[in-house]
């Protein structure tokens, strides 16, 4: 159903206040982190609290692409400004990627130096800590970012949840190397893993957006729903040259559909609205609709 804008600020707000809960938790972290690495020994949580810090520069990202995406359309963007919502998605995937390629690094230098490192428990408490709090702030995050279909946030989303996964990896090598000093090196493989899951998260949002940003269909699916939706109109005969793209996670469509040729120009008008109204009524996420009359008699 077509979004009012109370829905649209709503769903403004809702975005805005877990991305801002989710800094002030980042930042929370960064500093512990930072601490609980140095004191309990570990550059694996020390590396762990720089991947923090960059979620705090995808927060911002994700602010300012909610706040521009939401805004109504104007003059000069006739078809509003989902599209922006959709760039910061593509950023927060640029910024995952670059954090998956920068932990690899790491761990495949320390692999590589066979550097021993002997952390104590407080760097796995400060692991476990992390962890714990990023796990939360994944599943509320991609919660709301579910309900409101913000691209953005959901990427944001992602990137708490590397972080945890990046935890878990300093947890389990912290952890082999307390229980037996000659395991250090599990904490350099582990983020090795850790750092592959990473940038396949951040290639997976950025594909998304691509998709988005260059047009495509939508799936089979949700074209066959719109078709079906057409069709039991009243009146129309048939559907063609169906073309849909998505804004801001929002579709957009026009389509083209057959009546009878002895119809005039009001009651043709009539199916039309008709249309629309099953289209914007029964079919989620559907923005703006534009559909075409054409006689059955050509």
């Amino acid at each position: 159903m077509n979004q009012t804008p109370h829905n649209e600020q709503e769903e403004f707000q809702a975005g805005r206040r877990v991305t801002l809960v989710g800094a002030a938790v980042n930042l929370a972290l960064v500093a512990f982190k930072f601490w609980a690495g140095v004191l309990g020994r570990s550059s694996a949580l020390i590396a762990d609290a720089v991947h923090s810090l960059s979620d705090l520069a995808t927060d911002v990202v994700v602010l300012v692409g909610l706040k521009l995406g939401r805004a109504p359309a104007d003059q000069k963007h006739q078809f509003g400004h989902g599209r922006l919502e959709t760039l910061s998605a593509a950023l927060v995937g640029l910024a995952l990627l670059g954090t998956g390629v920068f932990l690899g690094y790491e761990a495949g230098v320390r692999i590589y130096q066979h550097a021993e490192k002997h952390p104590t428990w407080l760097a796995a408490v400060g692991a476990l800590v992390s962890l714990l709090g990023k796990e939360a702030l994944f599943r509320w995050t991609m919660a709301v970012g579910r309900r409101i279909n913000s691209a953005a946030v959901q990427a944001n989303a992602w990137h708490h949840r590397s972080d945890a996964l990046s935890s878990v990896a300093v947890l389990i090598g912290v952890g082999a190397a307390i229980i037996n000093p000659a395991w250090h090196i599990l904490d350099a493989y582990a983020a090795l893993v850790v750092s592959l899951l990473v940038c396949k998260a951040g290639l997976g949002i950025i594909r998304d957006a691509a998709k988005e940003l260059t047009d495509q269909a939508p799936t089979p699916e949700v074209l066959d729903n719109i078709q079906r939706c057409a069709l039991q109109v009243e009146g129309v005969k048939e559907v063609h040259d169906l073309k849909v793209r998505a804004s801001g996670g929002r579709y957009q469509m026009e389509l083209h559909v057959v009546v009878d040729g002895s119809l005039n120009v009001r009651q043709g008008h009539s199916i039309a609205k008709e249309v629309e109204g099953c289209l914007m009524g029964d079919l989620p996420l559907v923005e703006r609709v534009i559909i075409h009359i054409d006689p059955a008699d050509q």
